[in-house]
């Protein structure tokens, strides 16, 4: 049994060393070190090339570095019938969600003004706000979303979220359906977008929305880039109905010299940092999946085409 690791930027000798504590019969191939096309017969990737994977005609799974699967899918040679298998992993939810509430601590006690300050030697205090006084809500409730939500809840924000299938949080209102989107949007100061890349999502977060969002609202993206239309978003920050924004994640990765969300002054830019994979424990999770599959089991969770995730 063979598989074939892609993850580029990522030492694959730690991974080898964690996917053999749990299959220890594994052999593991480096790409583009392929050998035998015909021995994978599951391929763990990130950004993998487009059109390889149909190179291989045993594959039986295809193991996603990632909770979002646009990277694979992407490929117009995808393999009929082969599972895409998300990962989910609860290290990457506390992770992202410790993300999420950094930046909302950040722009609640307005340190991003106080940064601005700094340069001019401009002694002042900014107006403060009880956290129960601060509107957070975030765009998407799903595995992350919830985590994240509770998290700030706990911090003493009025929390709320939106999705289209029902959530419930303790202590966290919810907005479901398209209907209720802009009711969501006009009470929410501090904007967290966790959703999902669909076709229903993508430039979701454009000049209309941002316009329903109260004046002096911020921006936090750690899910996807193509969600939010980023040329809407300067528009909105230099009109001054925004106050800020925080993004983790672009239309383009690595983010281009040219963009003007490096250097813009309410911008806070990091590079898709939110939730870092841990060798020691994806390579788990991604080694409980083959062996369900090899004792004839479904994997889980599995990417659901007619969902979009």
């Amino acid at each position: 049994m063979a598989l074939l690791f892609s993850y580029a930027g990522a030492d694959p000798e730690s991974w080898r060393q964690e996917f053999a504590k749990h299959l220890p019969d594994l052999d593991f191939r480096v790409f583009p070190d392929v050998g035998d096309p015909a021995d994978i017969e599951y391929v763990a990737l990130w950004m993998h090339p487009l059109g390889d994977l149909r190179r291989y005609p045993n594959l039986k799974a295809i193991l996603s570095f990632g909770a979002g699967v646009e990277h694979i899918i992407r490929d117009p040679e995808l393999p009929e019938g082969v599972p895409i298998v998300r990962l989910v992993d609860d290290l990457v939810v506390r992770d992202m969600a410790m993300h999420a509430v950094h930046w909302v601590i950040h722009f609640h006690r307005n340190y991003h003004l106080y940064q601005q300050d700094q340069p001019k030697q401009l002694w002042r205090r900014h107006p403060h706000r009880d956290p129960a006084q601060r509107r957070v809500g975030f765009l998407g409730m799903g595995a992350m979303g919830a985590v994240a939500a509770k998290f700030v809840r706990d911090l003493g924000f009025s929390v709320a979220g939106w999705g289209r299938d029902p959530v419930s949080v303790e202590g966290v209102e919810f907005y479901q359906g398209d209907e209720r989107l802009a009711d969501f949007l006009r009470r929410t100061d501090i904007l967290i977008n966790v959703l999902p890349l669909t076709p229903a999502t993508e430039n979701l977060l454009n000049a209309e929305r941002f316009a329903l969002l109260p004046a002096g609202a911020c921006v936090i993206n750690i899910s996807r880039g193509p969600i939010l239309v980023e040329k809407d978003l300067v528009q909105a920050l230099d009109s001054g109905h925004l106050e800020a924004a925080a993004l983790d994640v672009f239309c383009s990765e690595p983010l281009a010299a040219q963009s003007p969300l490096w250097n813009h002054p309410k911008v806070f830019v990091t590079p898709h940092i939110a939730g870092i994979n841990y060798a020691h424990s994806a390579a788990r999770l991604m080694a409980d999946n083959v062996k369900r599959i090899e004792a004839g089991e479904q994997p889980f969770p599995i990417y659901d085409p007619v969902r979009g995730y």
